[in-house]
């Protein structure tokens, strides 16, 4: 079976509105270093990561991630964030090529692109899981 793949628009009025980008999934090996990796770096910034979630790999990583990866020091989190970006490649015309620097304008693509990332490996949208972990806490509050 081929890994997955996703095509994303950006559909806003910004200097990257109408690119498309191409999005396909890591190799489980590499998934499972990445997952690894950002869990360490999760646990060295302090993070308490419940026992439960030990070897959970991604779905470890969007549940615990929303709250937590603001604690992780950018020299941890920066080959992560660069290794996200090799997963998508840029599509023009009938052309699909690696990403350049200058492909990308607005950092809030950069972000989009990285919640799709996320979502493409973890079978759901992290924006869903951000919302219905918010309005959990709205209720229990």
């Amino acid at each position: 079976m081929a890994r997955r793949t996703a095509e994303i628009t950006i559909q806003n009025d910004s200097r990257d509105g109408g690119k498309i980008f191409v999005l396909t999934e890591m190799p489980a090996n590499q998934a499972e270093k990445w997952a690894a990796r950002a869990l360490l770096a999760l646990t060295n910034s302090g993070i308490q990561i419940p026992d439960e979630m030990q070897g959970a790999g991604m779905a470890a990583i969007a549940t615990i991630a929303i709250q937590a990866f603001s604690g992780i020091a950018f020299e941890a989190a920066e080959p992560l964030m660069d290794e996200m970006f090799g997963c998508i490649q840029i599509k023009e015309k009938h052309l699909t090529r690696r990403l350049t620097d200058d492909d990308i304008e607005e950092v809030a693509t950069r972000l989009t692109l990285r919640g799709e990332v996320l979502s493409l490996h973890l079978g759901f949208s992290l924006a869903e899981r951000v919302s219905a972990l918010k309005a959990a806490k709205a209720l229990t509050t």
